[in-house]
């Protein structure tokens, strides 16, 4: 959510500001602008609308022209989008742009009220400008930060000016993400690496609390007391290309014909000798027969990834797993503690209910296992021990190779653990390895065979409402699968456990109403054709997506989408185990399809896939 860009050097600072906000576009926001000191006065740019708004009243006005600055785009929290909600804010001394929420801004502002402030936003974000120029003294802002964030609660990224400072940013952060880049002479504050990749691959990660000051001689850090500390230069391993279309009409499309690679590649990060070894960070056989159970807790698609994991995970080592919403978790005061083991999923890292689980996991006790994207994210470092998939940068907002990567790790996950406790024998670890390789080519065939997908998706297009249903491994698809029709297309969309129709839900059909059936579980296909018969009876559209070759009984299904899981052994394969895939792993060539369907429905329909209204692509704040 929001993003935030800062820079200082010898570039055109509007630009690199603009571009640096561009490249946070999939983060979700409605407004932006910028501040830009030129000669020595901050000016600041701001309205409501997408950044071809803001390019737009750029031209008109004139650009501010300088070298040190900051940007923001902003998602709405507290006030409407607006031209004078946007950041930056400014009282006059100090501009600000801020990620995050600031739970005390009600008695903040009442008490800055008291002391003569006044205020032209619905904001809490100007109530921090405002506390800052209370604490300022002109030879000590570092000194108003520290005092300002004491009184601050809630979460926030902070970049800061100070009018009496041309050239000079600071920055601040507390539970929402800020990273400080490296270049040759010119230095950058950011939301995250992509914002300033094309300028350096060189960060620093600000932690919690920390303060840093940028000037043209370089970057300084300072702990909560003010204290300078150092901190290690990393190197990312994304290029620019990565996070770029390369031809694409759309980030969406690119990163799903990226999954077979980076499947393949999160694979073989894991992979050892044939088969899964996670002892390397600390995930050892003898740690695996210790579990006594297991909390999955994220939020909306990678939740639905821990569904599969979960499945997978009892399926094969007979440890009961629990799936939580991260938000819930938090509240809901979980039995949770030693012996237990709690992985906490994320694309972002930065997840915040999901970092909350997480810190209230370890306070009491569990070990706590990270799967998420970034390595350098809250969760990935707060966690006991860390599993990062190799998905690369994701820009869309909804989510498709992450959850890729994310079902893969917790497969491989699944067979040490069998393995681990005893029950399945090495052999069999190798033979699931071997065809968990073998699903990059099923995922392949099933993009090179999108028509199918493109065919159901204008079958949909003027649709307002339908259903997905399925049972097991086929449930946990179905609600990712109408998550991401929903997310992207806005038509209604809803994901039941095949079971449970009767209970209810059956009520709701009507004729021509679409049910995407889910059906590839060959031990409860015959119960999921019942149900499919069920709404059939009732006037439905059955769409049934398959294991090709399924047959069904005439009239029974209007359309079928039937998935070649393939039976050739492809590379990392070893062609005397085998690589036809295992029911288990059908849902990794299954996803695709309904990712590709979701997609073509969305550019029917006239919607930018990329860029969903409402949504943010991290959502820091609760």
């Amino acid at each position: 959510m929001c993003g935030i860009v800062g820079y200082i050097g010898g570039r055109d600072c509007a630009d690199v500001l603009m571009d640096g906000l561009e490249k946070l576009e999939y983060r979700g926001y409605d407004s932006a602008g910028i501040a830009v000191f030129e000669k020595n006065i901050i000016r600041t740019v701001k309205t409501r609308g997408k950044l071809k708004c803001m390019a737009d009243k750029l031209a008109a006005e004139g650009k501010p022209e300088g070298f040190c600055g900051i940007g923001h785009t902003r998602w709405a929290t507290h006030g409407e989008p607006s031209d004078i909600n946007s950041h930056p804010h400014s009282n006059g001394r100090v501009t600000i742009v801020h990620n995050g929420i600031i739970e005390n801004y009600a008695e903040l502002k009442e008490f800055l009220t008291e002391k003569g402030y006044s205020f032209v936003s619905q904001t809490d974000s100007e109530i921090v400008a405002c506390l800052l120029d209370f604490y300022y003294d002109e030879r000590e802002p570092l000194r108003a930060i520290m005092e300002t964030v004491k009184e601050l609660r809630g979460s926030y990224a902070l970049g800061i000016l100070f009018k009496d400072f041309p050239d000079r940013v600071y920055a601040t952060r507390k539970g929402s993400p800020l990273i400080v880049g490296l270049g040759e002479s010119e230095y950058f504050i950011a939301s995250d690496i992509p914002a300033f990749l094309k300028y350096t691959k060189n960060y620093a990660l600000l932690d919690d609390d920390e303060i840093v000051a940028i000037d043209n001689g370089g970057v300084r850090f300072f702990d909560v007391h003010g204290i300078e500390v150092k901190k290690r230069v990393q190197t990312a391993d994304w290029d620019i290309e990565q996070a770029q279309k390369c031809g694409y009409p759309h980030y969406m499309l690119k990163e799903i014909h990226e999954q077979p690679e980076v499947v393949k590649k999160t694979l073989d990060s894991l992979v050892r000798d044939g088969v899964p070894d996670f002892s390397g960070i600390g995930l050892t056989d003898d740690f695996l027969r210790g579990v006594k159970r297991v909390f999955v807790v994220a939020c909306g698609t990678a939740m639905y990834a821990g569904m599969v994991g979960r499945y997978a995970v009892e399926k094969l080592a007979r440890v009961p797993v629990a799936v939580e919403i991260a938000s819930e978790f938090r509240y809901m005061d979980p039995i949770v503690g030693e012996d237990d083991l709690v992985i906490l999923v994320s694309q972002s890292g930065e997840t915040a209910d999901t970092i909350a689980s997480l810190e209230l996991a370890k306070s009491r006790g569990a070990k706590t296992l990270a799967v998420v994207n970034v390595k350098y994210s809250a969760i990935a470092r707060g966690a006991d021990m860390c599993i990062h998939t190799l998905a690369g940068p994701e820009i869309a907002v909804a989510s498709t190779k992450a959850y890729m990567v994310q079902i893969t790790a917790l497969y491989a996950l699944a067979f040490r653990f069998a393995y681990a406790r005893g029950k399945i024998p090495a052999d069999e670890m190798k033979r699931l390895t071997a065809q968990l390789y073998n699903a990059p080519k099923a995922i392949r065939d099933v993009i090179d065979n999108k028509d199918e997908c493109q065919f159901i998706a204008s079958q949909l297009v003027n649709v307002e409402t339908l259903f997905f249903i399925g049972r097991g491994f086929d449930y946990a698809l179905s609600l990712e699968g109408s998550l991401k029709l929903k997310e992207i297309t806005y038509i209604h969309s809803e994901a039941y456990a095949a079971g449970e129709l009767k209970h209810g839900t059956i009520s709701l059909i009507e004729r021509g109403i679409p049910v995407i059936t889910v059906a590839t579980q060959r031990d409860v296909l015959a119960k999921t054709v019942s149900n499919m018969e069920e709404v059939k009876a009732r006037g439905a559209t059955i769409i049934a997506v398959c294991r090709k070759g399924t047959e069904f009984a005439e009239g029974t299904v209007d359309i079928k989408l039937g998935l070649n899981i393939g039976d050739e052994p492809s590379v990392g394969c070893e062609p005397s185990i085998g690589c036809e895939l295992d029911d288990m792993l059908i849902p990794l060539p299954t996803v695709c399809a309904l990712q590709l369907i979701a997609y073509y429905t969305s550019v029917l329909r006239g919607i930018d896939p990329d860029k969903p209204r409402n949504l943010a692509k991290s959502v820091t704040t609760e």
